[in-house]
């Protein structure tokens, strides 16, 4: 049986496509990572499946400022809840200096 999830969104809206089974009701932070012309930045997210979410960000699907840019998973914890996830979520957003140490090995 399947159960709609909401995915990360600005508007907290279910995605049509956002599927995943009963039992999987985990939700993931995760913080990515990418270097470009213009410097290293990083992202703070949320979602209930990581592999498919970064594939939607580099595939210029995500948020909007992740869009054109090459994204590598830094960082992921795991949260009951999607409250849980979404408060993480927040206190990573404002943490810079957690996420000035968390830089992939070829920086």
């Amino acid at each position: 049986m399947s159960v709609l999830q909401v995915e990360h969104s600005r508007n907290g809206k279910a995605l049509a496509n956002a599927r995943a089974t009963a039992e999987s009701t985990a939700c993931f932070v995760y913080v990515l990572g990418s270097i470009g012309a213009d410097g290293y930045r990083t992202y703070v997210g949320w979602t209930n499946d990581l592999e498919r979410r970064l594939a939607r960000h580099n595939a210029g699907i995500g948020a909007r400022s992740t869009r054109g840019r090459a994204w590598f998973l830094l960082y992921a914890e795991r949260h009951e809840s999607r409250e849980e996830a979404m408060s993480r979520e927040w206190h990573l957003k404002r943490n810079r200096s957690f996420r000035k140490r968390l830089t992939h090995p070829d920086c």
